[in-house]
Parts: C-alpha cells; structure tokens; sequence
C-alpha cells in the first residue's frame, strides 16, 4: 500500500514521519527529495543558472538558496517559473524513489508529501493521512518554532489550503493536539485498520 502522509505547516506531520521510520517504513520524502533535484551537478540547478542568471549559484557551485528566495519571493510569475522547473524534476525523483522500494519488495510505502493537495499528487498514493491540529495550536507552535509575529505565522498559514479541508479528503486524521503518546497510538491504530501495521 502506497500511504500518502501530509498536513500543514507546524501541525506535526513530521513528528509522525518520524514515528512510522522507527516503526520500520520506508519513506519518500518530499522535501528531501526536492533538495536532491537541485544538488551541485544536476539538470534541474544547471536550468536554474540558466533562468535566473549566474547569481543564485554560490561559490562552491551549489544553489544560494537566500539569493533564489529573494528573487522569487516578491514575483509571483518568478515563482512559477521555478515551480515550473522544479516540480517536474521532484515528482520523477519521488517516483523513481518508490518504484524502487517496491522492487526491494516493501508491502507497504510511506510518500510524505507536504503539499500533497495543493500540488494535487492524490493519483500518487493509495491512502492519505493528514495530521491535523487546532488552528491555535497551530499558529502558537509556528510562533514559537520561528520566531514569527502572529501576522507572520497567520500569513504562512493561510498561504496553505486550510487542514479542514485537507481533513475532508483524508481516508485517516491524526489529531495531534495532545501529547506524542496519543498521536502514536491513533497512528498504530489507523495502520492497524488499514493491515499495515508492522508488528
């Protein structure tokens, strides 16, 4: 079974992430992957240099990452073009990623995609599980993570399709409002439900 793990911005989806390593799942990971596809050497930072110029590249021949943001930050139509670049590159690597797990013969796989819905990568998995919080909950962890105003944290926030909504279109939710101990016993026993669960 291909399950589809994503959430929200501070609502602990990588604390679950985490949880189902140690449990024993291999696991795709979106962000991860997305810093590959632009490693020294790749296609996808080579077309990076060739849109945006020679600026985003740093000394050593990696991505300034600062410079890139600062550049598409302020121009919705520069971000696009790097979506445009990048996503393509992220999904092959993802399922490149996952056809290889199921070469090794992994019963079960694990895509932690952040912006699952947004990205509408649905047709990618088989199962979606979305962790969820309260949105005070929320906007108090993301305060206290980075060091946001509450203007910050609520624009972050709302820069992303609300959890309602993502809680709508899950098969499972994981209310991680409590502590971990209650966020891994729903997490055993939505795989448990679903026959995944690693003994």
């Amino acid at each position: 079974m291909i399950i589809g793990l994503t959430g929200s911005i501070a609502s602990g989806k990588s604390t679950v992430s985490n949880m189902l390593k140690v449990l024993g799942y291999p696991i795709v990971d979106a962000d991860l992957v997305a810093r590959v596809v632009v490693e020294r050497g790749t296609e996808t930072l080579q077309t990076i240099q060739e849109v945006f110029g020679q600026e985003v590249i740093a000394e050593d021949g990696t991505l300034n990452r600062g410079k890139l943001g600062e550049i598409i930050f302020s121009s919705p139509s520069k971000r696009k073009q790097l979506n445009d670049i990048i996503h393509p590159a992220i999904r092959a690597e993802m399922l490149r990623q996952k056809e290889q797990l199921l070469i090794d013969g992994h019963p079960t796989i694990i895509m932690d995609i952040p912006l699952l819905f947004e990205s509408k990568l649905q047709s990618y998995v088989e199962k979606i599980l979305v962790v969820t919080v309260t949105e005070e909950t929320q906007l108090e962890r993301l305060m206290a993570r980075n060091n946001y105003t509450l203007e910050e944290a609520k624009a972050r926030i709302q820069s992303q399709l609300p959890l309602s909504i993502k809680e709508k279109e899950a098969d499972a939710v994981i209310y991680n409002n409590g502590t971990l101990e209650s966020t891994e016993q729903q997490l055993k026993k939505i795989l448990s439900d679903w026959n995944v669960l690693i003994a």
